[in-house]
């Protein structure tokens, strides 16, 4: 029986996982290894893994491609990787070192096309667009980039529909403002625009426990569900201790509406 996925986002940073708050790193904490998380997550049977480099499109670095070789041969679930990516050729090395997915947020911007370039290579299930979305003050949401640090003039749900056509394969919607703060998801905003999308949609931002998984999935039916915190966090002291449901825990997702 279809359920929703559960996927863990890893952050990193200086080579480290850290988890940001608001998607501010100095907020945020350092979480440890990407490579023993990985190892954890496998131990653990996640659904998929996201692993996005912060550092890569705001300092314009290449992807990097050793770590990335890395975590695609420890991992045994599917993998998503994001960070740095801006053009076709190294969409497709990633590629060839063993990534299922990738994710693309500010390139998906400044260049759509190459969303189809990348979807006409390797398939639309294999393109990711991670949106970093904020409310505005009188209301409605804007489009950030570069870790939350530069805004786009877009129209939200024309650009949903820009990028499905040009053949986004999924959807990430990743709440700047919810992010670290553990307190839910933004069903508000999921409400908006679940309408625009006829894609994958995976939701990023706010989870603190699975009663906020339990909301979204009773809302919103067959989804992703994905959190940092929540898989990287125990406790009121926010400890650093990787976790993950376990299959008993998560045959409760199933019963999610259609």
């Amino acid at each position: 029986m279809l359920r929703p996925r559960i996927i863990p986002c890893l952050l990193v940073h200086n080579k480290g996982l850290v988890k940001t708050v608001k998607f501010s790193v100095e907020k945020g904490k350092y979480v440890g290894d990407p490579i023993n998380a990985v190892k954890i997550f496998n131990e653990k049977e996640a659904d998929e893994l996201m692993v996005i480099d912060i550092d890569a499109s705001v300092e314009s670095k290449e992807p990097d491609y050793a770590l990335i070789e890395k975590l695609a041969n420890e991992s045994r679930m599917p993998l998503c990787y994001g960070g740095g990516i801006k053009n076709k050729l190294q969409a497709e090395k990633i590629f060839s070192l063993g990534i299922e997915k990738i994710s693309i947020s500010s390139s998906a911007i400044e260049n759509p096309e190459l969303i189809k370039e990348i979807a006409d290579a390797v398939g639309s299930q294999s393109v990711v667009i991670v949106i970093d979305i904020k409310k505005k003050l009188l209301g409605g949401y804007d489009i950030y980039t570069h870790n939350g640090t530069k805004k786009h003039k877009l129209k939200l749900e024309d650009f949903i529909t820009q990028i499905q056509e040009l053949g986004a394969g999924e959807i990430v919607i990743n709440s700047i403002d919810n992010d670290g703060i553990m307190k839910g998801y933004d069903i508000k905003l999921i409400e908006k625009i679940k309408p625009f999308i006829k894609v994958p949609l995976t939701v990023l931002g706010g989870a603190g426990s699975l009663d906020d998984i339990q909301k979204l999935t009773d809302k919103f039916g067959i989804i992703g569900c994905a959190a940092g915190s929540l898989f990287v966090f125990k406790g009121k002291y926010k400890a650093v201790l990787i976790n993950y449901p376990n299959w008993q825990e998560r045959k409760r997702f199933i019963k999610g509406k259609k």
